[in-house]
């Protein structure tokens, strides 16, 4: 006739989990159905992440003449619920198991102050009618003050009133359970007929049952009477359509009386499941396909007051069959709670909720329930409270300083605005200044000794490609982009070959053209453009190779690097293949190293102003700063790793231009007295007689 326990305990865990009560104690009847409670729910509590806080198992009747039982108990039962915790409590048991529940909590400290400290939040089950004895009745309750009680719905029935207020003790006719009643409520007693009278204290049979407090008796039915009211008027259509239908009307024709006394309940069970009917409250009753007749609870939230009495007022509701969303409904603005909570729902938690920033971290030994709050690693972060462990940011975002958000990263690249990009970009345009002016100067005196010594033409192509070496520098500038990522090593790699097998090509002309100069030699057929230009194309060709294949298989591309810096999202241009930027760079190193051994070499050779000792201080600084350059290009991230690549091309550019350029400029511009032939001649042979 009332709903299963089942929908009631899924009403408890939707209750808990709608305040976030996690941390809960219970009180169970010591008997097979608290047992069987406590087996069912326990499971459900934790597959939704509440624990048990404390497990009290209270005694239906009190053994009041053994004191040791009494010690026990209070110890076992009081001392344990007054540590706990725990502000939310749920009690499973009849009305007996409540008034011995509230019998040891006065016996054990009966005073108002210590009673404050077992002010929680109650949660009631439907089998208890909150009705306590007339020996309570002058105690202080309040702490049942906001219990939410899950109840069995009922509806008011015409006449009802009128019948309790028509109730007269001495009416009754059977074993004086009335009496017995109204001597308990009213604090009276009926006199014996055979024994002297008292005039005090006696029953008159008039007093109104209206008078009595709430937590005595209420005057409107409960759910539970309304249960057994339904029942009654079950039993009696199921039997009355027994007794109606034609197959017991033939059986028992004439025997009705004798059959009624041999019926067995077994036989109403089939005509009980199929009845429906309409109570004298207008609602209609009948049986669904599991023989159950309600599945609605209302939750309701107890207001108690100093005279004793109290409200039930209905705060939501819980019912399986509901439209989806509506199974749990319940009312926050409506609940009372204990005065010490301030009108706010009360936490009910092993632990304080962990803040942002911070995650759960078990305690051993404890349940689930009870841990500590750690900081979140580093590059992780929480933002919420109570967070089981802590979250990466995206790619494109970084952790705040607490660790409990995340920023959107900014882009970074080195722009032309910036600082040390305009710092760049001005070193760049001077030597590249710099670098024509001197190729200004060259082509101004083609017609001189020293411009025409070591091969004028590959002068001319050194000075161009150390202009466009400069030039190529502000490629790396500025975000990347599909053209200029394509271009920037390409252009490096090809301008830079070409810059290299130049110095190259001008350091073997020193040498061809001395071994020419002895007698018999065979060296003087290579001596002219011919070699010097085959050097040149031939190397710079070999590099073009690579780029062409690295281009065709894996070119560079714009990409964004969101995992290097932690606050930044690195705008860079791809090298594609690493292994052919490596490979194009190695050849520039290899070139490099071959030009710096044969110069080295050849420094000390007697010939027209011999360029050998120059390229050897240039392929020095060349060969040292692109040495240097791999280190520092692995061990920098975004715009540094580009500022690095930059300052090598500018630095081993500028270094072949200073070392080999700038004696010659020196000579031509400052001493032109020195820039005549008898003058080179004259340095050539005090060169030969000192060798």
């Amino acid at each position: 006739m009332s709903p299963t326990e089942a929908h009631q305990n899924t009403g408890i865990i939707r209750l808990l989990l709608h305040f976030q009560w996690i941390w809960v104690g219970l009180f169970a009847v010591d008997d097979d159905s608290g047992e069987n409670f406590l087996e069912v729910l326990e499971p459900l509590l934790s597959q939704n992440g509440i624990c048990l806080a404390l497990i009290q198992k209270i005694p239906n009747k009190l053994n009041w003449n053994d004191v040791d039982y009494l010690t026990d108990l209070f110890s076992n039962t009081y001392l344990p619920f007054r540590d706990c915790k725990a502000n939310t409590f749920i009690f499973y048991g009849d009305s007996m198991a409540l008034i011995t529940s509230t019998l040891i909590v006065f016996l054990a400290k009966p005073s108002s102050k210590e009673n404050a400290s077992l002010r929680k939040v109650w949660i009631m089950t439907a089998q208890i009618d909150f009705a306590l004895s007339s020996l309570q009745r002058t105690w202080d309750f309040q702490f049942f003050h906001g219990t939410i009680s899950f109840t069995i719905p009922s509806n008011d029935h015409q006449g009802f009133q009128n019948f309790l207020q028509d109730i007269k003790p001495y009416q009754e006719q059977g074993n004086g359970f009335l009496k017995e009643f109204w001597e308990q409520s009213f604090d009276c007693f009926f006199p014996n007929p055979q024994e002297p009278m008292s005039i005090s204290g006696i029953c008159s049979g008039e007093e109104r049952l209206e008078s009595l407090p709430g937590s005595l008796f209420e005057m409107s039915m409960t759910g539970h009477s309304y249960s057994i009211y339904n029942a009654v008027y079950a039993i009696a259509h199921a039997i009355h359509v027994l007794y109606s239908s034609r197959y017991n009307h033939r059986l028992n024709d004439g025997f009705q009386g004798i059959v009624m006394r041999v019926l067995q309940p077994w036989q109403v069970h089939p005509f009980l499941q199929g009845i429906a009917f309409n109570n004298s409250a207008g609602e209609r009753l009948s049986f669904n396909d599991k023989g159950e007749m309600g599945a609605a609870l209302d939750i309701v939230n107890l207001v108690t007051f100093p005279n004793k009495s109290f409200q039930r007022v209905k705060i939501g509701r819980v019912n399986p069959n509901a439209p989806e969303g509506q199974e749990f409904i319940i009312h926050d603005n409506m609940i009372v709670w204990q005065i010490s909570f301030n009108q706010v729902a009360p936490l009910s938690v092993c632990t304080d909720p962990c803040n942002p920033g911070h995650h759960k971290k078990k305690k051993e030994g404890e349940k689930f329930c009870c841990y500590d709050c750690a900081f979140c690693p580093e590059g992780k972060i929480s933002s919420q409270h109570n967070m089981e462990d802590c979250i990466k940011c995206q790619s494109d975002q970084y952790p705040t300083k607490n660790q409990d958000g995340c920023i959107p990263k900014t882009i970074s690249f080195l722009s032309f605005e910036e600082a040390l990009g305009i710092s760049l970009v001005s070193i760049a345009v001077c030597l590249a200044m710099i670098t024509t002016v001197v190729l200004g100067i060259f082509i101004k005196h083609k017609d001189t000794p020293i411009v025409q010594a070591n091969n004028r033409d590959i002068t001319y192509i050194l000075l161009m490609a150390l202009l466009l070496c400069f030039l190529s520098s502000l490629l790396f500038l500025g975000q990347p982009r599909d053209v200029t990522c394509f271009l920037r090593q390409f252009a490096f790699s090809i301008i830079f070959s070409v810059a290299v097998s130049s110095v190259l090509a001008k350091t073997i002309t020193v040498v061809v053209a001395f071994m020419a100069t002895k007698p018999g030699s065979s060296m003087r057929k290579w001596v002219g453009k011919t070699l010097t230009t085959g050097i040149v194309i031939s190397c710079s060709l070999i590099q073009a190779g690579i780029c062409v294949v690295w281009l065709a298989t894996s070119p560079p591309f714009p990409d964004f690097d969101t995992q290097s810096l932690t606050e930044e999202i690195i705008a860079e241009c791809n090298e594609g293949s690493v292994l052919m930027f490596y490979i194009g760079l190695g050849y520039i190193g290899f070139l490099s190293s071959i030009c710096l051994v044969a110069a080295f070499l050849a420094r000390k050779l007697p010939d027209i102003f011999n360029e050998a000792k120059f390229i050897t201080f240039s392929m020095l600084i060349f060969c040292s700063v692109w040495l240097s350059f791999v280190p520092a290009y692995l061990s920098t991230k975004g715009k540094h790793m580009v500022a690095v690549e930059i300052f090598s091309i500018l630095v081993s550019s500028a270094g072949l231009l200073s070392c080999i350029f700038s004696p010659k400029c020196y000579i031509i511009v400052l001493r032109p007295e020195l820039n005549k032939r008898e003058k080179l001649i004259r340095r050539k042979n005090n060169s030969v007689s000192d060798s």
